[in-house]
């Protein structure tokens, strides 16, 4: 039988951890081994512009379980296949991709997995 989980609250007002990046925000608030990342991205951010550096890999090898909360973004997977996505959608993409905001407004999303641990 799984463990009880205590009732916890917590906000993105007060995160547990918040980086900045070049044109990127990303707020980070935990709850034991699980968390949730809320992502602000400017336009004009690309993966493999602001964050391959850091992390020296070709693509991302992150898996990311996201919801877009607003603006736009695109994801490319080294095979080539193309998703665009806009507020509403849910997104689960797995390793070997690069991602960039589209169009001239910031794009917020929650990643339910991979962020906190891969930018």
């Amino acid at each position: 039988m799984p463990a009880k989980l205590a009732n916890q609250t917590k906000s993105f007002n007060a995160p547990d951890e918040t980086r900045s990046q070049p044109k990127a925000r990303v707020e980070i608030v935990k709850f034991g081994d699980m968390s949730i990342v809320r992502m602000t991205c400017e336009p004009g951010w690309r993966w493999s512009e602001h964050v391959r550096p850091m992390v020296g890999t070709d693509s991302c090898q992150g898996t990311h379980f996201t919801y877009i909360l607003s603006g736009h973004f695109r994801t490319v997977m080294n095979d080539g296949r193309i998703d665009d996505l806009g507020p509403g959608d849910i997104a689960i993409t797995g390793p070997g991709h690069d991602a960039w905001v589209v169009g001239d407004e910031p794009c917020v999303l929650f990643d339910f997995q991979g962020a906190s641990r891969n930018v």
